[in-house]
């Protein structure tokens, strides 16, 4: 007999789902990539600053605070929507990273933005494991590995779309400027808004995702396996109260930040770091493991704690590997390349675009592969790739060309790729009850090991500033070898997939 999820019919409300679901995906995408682009010239204005020292600094904080915020963020909406529905809970984290993006275009210093950022991401990774388990719900088993792949893609159709943007606003900049000089803008206000590449601009074009909100509200539909959890009753142990735990464990990546943003002995940031990762373990697991426990009470399966616990940690550690990847890699070409070229006008965003290219295309195609090749293969076929695109790229490569920009779509396309692999396989990890929660978990927590990483580039590119050379092959510094360091993350990715179960061929857990 056949599962029921695979046999039942194609109809409205799957393609509302997915339609919200890919427009939200695409926003998240945008909000990743924006900063990217004008991160730098962004501080360069609030720090009124031209030190690549100090700038590489604040750039790698604000990078660490987002990814620590969609982290926190992916608990607690996940927690969200697990309690109240994945509908309802996405509606909010939408209007969360909307708003919050928009209003970084009228900050005024550095904190302000890192603060802005950190906040918006609480819903940026909140909407990544909502619409995940909506669609993986909702869809028929069959067409998850599409459905993975599409997850993806819409993404960094986002952070392609952040580069078209930014190119067309370098382009029409001064006509805009008289624009707003004509609807009466004071003089000094629009002088600020232009400034620095428009950046204000970008950052206040972020709020647009904000009207997706009412699209989701009046179209799409709830999950039937939510809903049919809802009244078993099992949606009723989740407490609000248990959410206390996770911003306390939020102090725990605050830590971690705090100890490698400033000049500290490297025995204080190992033992902090150690500190801080155990903080944020207690903290993030917390409302689980108390909703287990209520659980148990009723339902015999819910006494499994530690198999759940350890997929959430395997869940994290495979996340991590490649967010660590391109947040401590990827995410640097377009800065790099615009200082191969001392800032040559639509150098990132050519960069950015091309990646962004390079990203739909990977994302799809390793999500068939999983279906193809199975899991566990395809994860190691991944890590091979990225690492040696990021190579490629940083090693052999000294000027800004159209091999460069091969290279670049090259990395893009391989290290996104994971990207269509992890929404595939996370729903498959955990039950409905607590699947927005534990995939929420998995993934976002990979995001505080990519903002260690994201610190620590910018303290290679200092000690790696010369090059070195190892084994009498020399290898460039600054950029190329701190990215190239990074990347060798993928190493670490190749044996842990290892311990994680092949779920290829089976439905998704009730």
């Amino acid at each position: 007999m056949s599962h029921p999820s695979t046999s039942s019919p194609i109809g409205l409300k799957h393609w509302m789902a997915l339609t919200a679901a890919l427009l939200g995906w695409m926003f998240d995408g945008a909000e990743m990539g924006v900063f990217s682009m004008v991160g730098r010239p962004a501080i360069k204005d609030l720090l009124a600053t031209t030190d690549e020292g100090t700038i590489g600094l604040w750039f790698g904080v604000v990078t660490a605070g987002f990814l620590v915020g969609a982290a926190t963020g992916g608990v607690l909406f996940g927690w969200l929507g697990d309690r109240i529905g994945r509908v309802r809970a996405m509606t909010f984290s939408i209007l969360t990273y909307a708003l919050f993006t928009g209003a970084c275009g009228l900050a005024s210093n550095a904190i302000q933005v890192g603060l802005l950022r950190f906040i918006a991401a609480l819903g940026m990774g909140g909407e990544w494991s909502l619409g995940v388990a909506l669609v993986m719900e909702i869809w028929p088993n069959r067409s998850r590995a599409f459905m993975a792949g599409l997850i993806g893609a819409a993404a960094n159709v986002g952070y392609l779309l952040v580069g078209a943007i930014g190119l067309g606003l370098n382009e029409t900049l001064p006509s805009v400027q008289s624009w707003l000089a004509d609807v009466g803008l004071r003089q000094e206000w629009v002088d600020a808004l232009v400034a620095n590449g428009g950046w204000r601009l970008l950052m206040i074009a972020g709020a647009t995702p904000a009207l997706l909100t009412f699209l989701i509200r009046l179209f799409v539909p709830e999950s039937e396996k939510w809903q049919k959890e809802k009244r078993s009753g099992a949606t009723s142990h989740w407490a609000t109260r248990d959410l206390l735990a996770v911003l306390l464990g939020a102090a725990g990546p605050a830590l971690i930040i705090y100890l490698w943003a400033q000049p500290q002995p490297t025995a204080l940031r190992i033992g902090g770091s150690v500190l801080g990762l155990a903080i944020a373990t207690l903290g993030y697991t917390f409302p689980v493991l108390r909703y287990m426990q209520r659980l148990s009470a009723t339902d015999v399966a819910a006494t499994a704690v530690r198999p759940t616990l350890s997929r959430m940690m395997l869940a994290a550690g495979l996340s991590g590997v490649a967010l660590l990847g391109t947040w401590g890699s990827t995410q640097w070409v377009p800065t790099w390349a615009d200082q191969l070229t001392s800032g040559q006008l639509h150098v990132k965003e050519y960069t950015q675009m091309c990646s962004g290219l390079g990203a739909i295309v990977g994302t799809i195609l390793a999500a068939l592969a999983g279906d193809w090749l199975g899991r566990r293969a395809t994860y190691v076929l991944l890590c091979v790739l990225s690492l040696a695109s990021a190579v490629w790229l940083y090693q052999f490569h000294d000027a800004y060309n159209a091999r460069f920009l091969f290279s670049t779509f090259l990395l893009g396309g391989c290290t996104a790729s994971f990207y269509g692999w992890l929404p595939l396989y996370l729903p498959e990890l955990f039950r409905t009850s607590m699947r927005a929660t534990g995939q929420g978990f998995g993934f976002n927590f990979g995001r505080i090991l990519a903002a260690i990483g994201a610190l620590q580039t910018g303290n290679l590119m200092a000690a790696f500033q010369h090059g070195v050379t190892i084994g009498g092959v020399s290898l460039a510094g600054g950029y190329p070898l701190a990215c190239t360091a990074m990347s060798l993350i993928y190493l670490a990715g190749m044996g842990l997939i290892w311990l994680a179960p092949e779920t290829r061929g089976k439905p998704l857990p009730e």
